[in-house]
């Protein structure tokens, strides 16, 4: 089975959420992925626990849970079982494949890592855009400015000076 058959990478852009700006995915998502159950997975991390600073991984508050059911992101806490989830970085994602150690786990692995990078540029590519935008925009400020200037300068032109009256009468020097 080759990676390419196993996921494509549009459903894995769709787990990978930002909890405490840092870009994770959930315990429960990742078994799904490895084709393990979930507590197998948070045994086996336990087991190595060393091999995951909170860097790459940590466990969700309950605060965080009701703020991902609240944004929809999961339908209700029970989509999540019994205790906290944990969220595995990409740092944490990696290192997952020499705990869990299976053809799949290394074939998965290297699939959410390439979602990862493509994710990168995404964003990458989305912050480019918007500066580009912000960049247009200060040009047509600049630019509108310079037209309201231009149409100052071209009604004086267009409006004839007021004739100045002279005044009836004589002017003493």
């Amino acid at each position: 089975m080759s990676s390419k058959e196993l996921i494509p990478t549009e459903s894995l852009l769709n787990k990978i959420l930002v909890i405490r700006s840092q870009k994770v995915m959930l315990d429960r998502d990742l078994a799904v992925l490895y084709g393990v159950e979930t507590r197998v997975l948070k045994q086996s991390v336990k087991r190595n626990i060393k091999r995951f600073p909170k860097d790459f991984m940590f466990t969700l508050s309950k605060k965080e849970i009701e703020k991902m059911v609240s944004q929809n992101v999961i339908p209700s806490k029970s989509y999540l079982g019994g205790a906290n989830p944990m969220a595995f970085t990409e740092q944490g994602v990696a290192m997952l494949s020499s705990v869990i150690n299976s053809e799949r786990a290394i074939e998965v692995n290297i699939l959410i890592m390439r979602a990862f990078v493509k994710l990168r540029e995404i964003l990458s590519t989305h912050k480019k855009v918007e500066e580009k935008l912000k960049e247009l925009e200060n040009k047509l400020e600049e630019h509108d400015d310079q037209i309201v200037q231009i149409i100052q300068v071209i009604n004086q032109l267009i409006t004839p000076p007021s004739p100045t009256k002279k005044k009836v009468g004589f002017t003493i020097d």
